[in-house]
């Protein structure tokens, strides 16, 4: 997907997804509990939906939203599962340490994400993942190898701003409204997290 219009086309898709899919699963788990993170999963070929999927860390604390899709995606029959490598990852914010070997162990060779590091810290009160890839693994500021023998990482945010077309004016629009939709739903989450007994909330 290297033109422009190929690059257009799948912004667009990737925020349909957003909205249309992951954000309403996302509403129902933040009600109880949950934290904001969600994720799909489309082919590459169509960008058709195979699945998408929400946090559900009131469960597990290792369902991530990352987890919770790849487990709903492996639960799929083999029959209707596509191969990982024919696929799209996409992840709301910037995958964790959990998550990005997770995407890593299933064989996906890209994924795409809208929030950053920064912004889950900042903007939504979740700092964990910046401190364990700091502590943990002395990786500072999130800097990860974004592109590696593994993968290939994309964000969303920037590929957006790359497109100066007509159609810009409605994406910006279209991540503003992801934007605000994810402002609610964090400060929905950050009034119950204390009433959960998720380990890092």
């Amino acid at each position: 997907m290297k033109s422009k219009i190929q690059k257009t086309l799948l912004c667009k898709r990737l925020l349909e997804v957003m909205e249309n899919d992951i954000i309403p699963k996302t509403r129902i788990g933040v009600e109880v509990g949950n934290k904001i993170f969600g994720a799909a999963i489309l082919q590459k070929s169509d960008l058709s939906l195979v699945v998408a999927g929400t946090n559900d860390e009131v469960t597990n604390p290792l369902f991530h939203g990352e987890i919770s899709t790849l487990n709903a995606f492996y639960e799929l029959p083999m029959t209707n599962r596509p191969e990982t490598k024919d696929c799209l990852f996409l992840s709301t914010h910037e995958p964790c340490s959990l998550c990005l070997s997770a995407i890593t162990w299933g064989g996906f060779d890209n994924f795409y994400y809208f929030f950053g590091y920064e912004e889950t810290r900042d903007t939504f009160n979740i700092p964990h993942d910046l401190k364990i890839l700091e502590e943990v693994f002395n990786v500072r500021n999130g800097a990860y190898t974004r592109n590696n023998l593994f993968w290939k990482s994309h964000d969303v945010l920037r590929m957006v701003s790359e497109i100066e077309d007509k159609e810009a004016t409605s994406f910006d629009e279209k991540v503003d409204s992801i934007k605000q939709a994810y402002d609610n739903l964090s400060l929905s989450y950050q009034s119950k997290k204390n009433d959960t007994a998720i380990p890092l909330s």
